[in-house]
């Protein structure tokens, strides 16, 4: 199967908490590593400013919880709070009084970007405007970037797959605070729910 489909006339890029919490380690709850922060922002920045360039719809998704008790309500996150998995801070993770709830600066152009606020869970489409802001714009494709690749991008992926969007996951856009799991996640994704390209296939393919 090629990495890309037939046509990307349709796509939008999509990011996935692109925001502080992950990616400036001055504030973040939960950190990529700086090297791997670095990497992933600077790949968004060249993918998004291309995909303007050609005309493409960009939308920032991010999480966003006005309460604890609004995170505390998964039960498996509940469980893992305060332990020793890479989720522990969970419960103080994009809280309305932290300093993440925004889109990264070296990726977000407020004159053309469209940012969704208050992402509750790991897949995208859940509890947020998403599906109706990429069908009212005619949107099929989406080059899915982001944090985290073994859980919101691929959750992300999943939930694209069964409302019929054709994902991309852009593999050099994507990073995780589980880097053991980087590469799985992506083979799951190649192999069962969509297609898996670097930022330079994409915008070559433009």
């Amino acid at each position: 199967m090629s990495n890309l489909p037939k046509s990307l006339t349709n796509a939008a890029v999509v990011t996935i908490d692109m925001h502080p919490g992950h990616l400036d380690p001055t504030v973040a709850t939960m950190p990529l590593s700086a090297d791997a922060a670095a990497r992933v922002i600077e790949a968004n920045r060249v993918l998004v400013d291309g995909a303007r360039s050609h005309g493409l719809p960009v939308v920032h998704v991010v999480t966003a919880y006005h309460s604890r008790e609004e995170i505390a309500s998964n039960p498996w996150w509940s469980e893992v709070a305060g332990g020793d998995a890479t989720r522990a801070n969970v419960l103080n993770h994009q809280l309305v009084s932290g300093n993440g709830l925004v889109v990264v600066p070296e990726i977000l152009d407020p004159d053309h970007d469209i940012v969704i606020l208050h992402k509750k869970r790991y897949d995208s489409f859940v509890a947020t405007e998403l599906d109706h802001v990429l069908r009212s714009r005619g949107v099929g494709t989406l080059l899915l970037t982001g944090v985290n690749t073994n859980s919101c991008v691929l959750a992300t992926t999943v939930a694209a797959n069964a409302r019929d969007y054709a994902p991309i996951v852009v593999s050099d856009c994507v990073d995780t605070m589980d880097p053991a799991l980087h590469e799985p996640a992506l083979a799951i994704i190649r192999q069962a729910f969509g297609w898996v390209a670097t930022a330079e296939e994409i915008l070559e393919a433009l």
